[in-house]
């Protein structure tokens, strides 16, 4: 028996109508001092005929259209339910996983008192504005150590005599705030000697928000291959393959804590005295869990860096930053920059040029000079196999990159070996990307399909 509520004007009563073989009509009791006895009681039922015939048609037709969209708006009210419980999952599951800390610091942020009693925040030391005012002297503009699309690096030291970078965020960036919490919520679980060193912040409610890193004093590996710092010769083949194998040694550490860089190229790779690499500003990077395949987001990164993929279908992978590597790699093998508009139309792009001279034998004419590749087989053959590497990181589609896993043990065994060559990780599929051709290394005894 189905039930409709219908409210009609008939002598102001409402009716409730039962579709059985009778029609109950119920009247207020207000209406009680009318003469006529259904009125006097209140309700009154009334034996109606059927429906003529030449309706039934029109009713079954509406009763059908008001069942389907019933059961359509059911349909779509289960699907919005479940994808929004789904989503409140992952939130939770993200959550659980990594503290992308926007929510908790805004939520219980740190006050200006925390700062200035030396407090601590995610268990980072908080800074007052005027202690890092002093220690880099009203931000002196001699001092600054480099600047970018979010901020300037100055020169600073503490009371207790450490020498610090502290990082400036402009005013202007509309996202300072996303990426002063993003990157302290990173750094403060991270610990690797390959990364650079958070050693505390301001409160996010100072008067500015500084960031405060340990001091690496030896500046960028772009100022050493085509920058301030550059000198030929200055950066031996030994060395660079060794910063290649740190940074690599860093971003597989990143990825296995489930998080991509996002903005992986040598000015963000910081060198010691010795060489030693520390990869830096997290400012850009996102929480990527194992078991997802992307993140869609907007793309974001520098130019001549930003995989290709994501920049085309907005999907961010930890592939990404295999590709982002690849362009570090050539950049070590040829002292050139990612991108040199000076440089012909189509080699613009550091990774387009490495791709068109790998794939027509003139990898000569690619690797810098001063590196003894023409003189030194050894070395010849390293900075080969290196390319080989190199290739199969900057393929166009992510899923013919290697993981840095594998990058990683490809350098490793580069550098260890003597004249052997060495592949990619044994058992990895040949990349069949569109922009690859058959290519067999002068070094290597069998042929590779890249």
């Amino acid at each position: 028996m189905k039930t409709f509520l219908l409210r009609i004007h008939f002598r102001n009563a409402a009716v409730l109508v039962t579709f059985a073989t009778a029609f109950l009509l119920r009247f207020p009791p207000s209406l009680a001092d009318d003469e006529d006895d259904c009125f006097k009681t209140g309700t009154c039922s009334f034996l109606l005929p059927p429906p003529p015939t030449d309706n039934s048609d029109d009713i079954k037709k509406k009763i059908i259209i008001g069942t389907c969209t019933g059961f359509g708006a059911l349909l779509l009210t289960l699907l919005v339910l479940g994808v929004c419980y789904r989503w409140r999952q992952l939130r939770r599951k993200r959550s659980h996983m990594l503290p992308y800390v926007q929510q908790s610091v805004l939520s219980n942020p740190p006050s200006v008192e925390e700062a200035e009693n030396g407090g601590t925040y995610l268990g980072v030391h908080l800074f007052s504005y005027k202690e890092l005012e002093e220690a880099t002297n009203h931000f002196d503009s001699n001092k600054e150590l480099g600047d970018g699309g979010f901020g300037t690096v100055h020169y600073g030291l503490l009371k207790d005599g450490r020498a610090v970078a502290v990082k400036r965020l402009f005013e202007s960036n509309f996202k300072r705030v996303e990426q002063f919490m993003n990157e302290v919520g990173i750094l403060a679980r991270l610990r690797h000697h390959n990364l650079v060193s958070l050693y505390g912040c301001t409160s996010s409610n100072s008067r500015e928000l500084l960031l405060v890193y340990e001091y690496v004093p030896n500046g960028t590996v772009a100022d050493h291959l085509h920058g301030k710092l550059a000198k030929p010769g200055k950066l031996p083949w030994s060395t660079r393959l060794k910063i290649a194998i740190e940074t690599a040694g860093a971003l597989v550490y990143l990825h296995a804590s489930e998080i991509i860089h996002r903005d992986v190229k040598t000015n963000n790779i910081l060198l010691d005295n010795h060489y030693s690499v520390k990869v830096a500003d997290f400012g850009l990077s996102r929480l990527f869990p194992l078991d997802v395949t992307h993140v869609s987001t907007a793309p974001q990164g520098t130019p001549g860096y930003v995989d290709p993929e994501y920049h085309q279908c907005y999907q961010l992978s930890d592939k990404s930053d295999v590709f982002s590597f690849g362009v570090v790699l050539v950049e070590l093998m040829s002292s050139m920059p990612a991108v040199d508009i000076t440089r012909h139309r189509q080699e613009i792009n550091l990774f387009n040029m490495a791709i068109n001279k790998i794939q027509s034998h003139a990898l000569h004419e690619l690797v810098d000079p001063s590196l003894g590749f023409e003189s030194d087989y050894k070395i010849k053959d390293m900075i080969t196999s290196v390319a080989e590497v190199a290739f199969q990181c900057l393929q166009s589609m992510k899923d013919e990159r290697p993981t840095m896993i594998e990058v990683l043990d490809s350098l490793n065994a580069i550098q260890n070996r003597n004249n052997d060559a060495v592949q990619l990780k044994n058992g990895y599929e040949s990349s069949q990307s569109s922009m690859s051709v058959s290519w067999v290394s002068s070094n290597t005894s069998t042929s590779t399909n890249y």
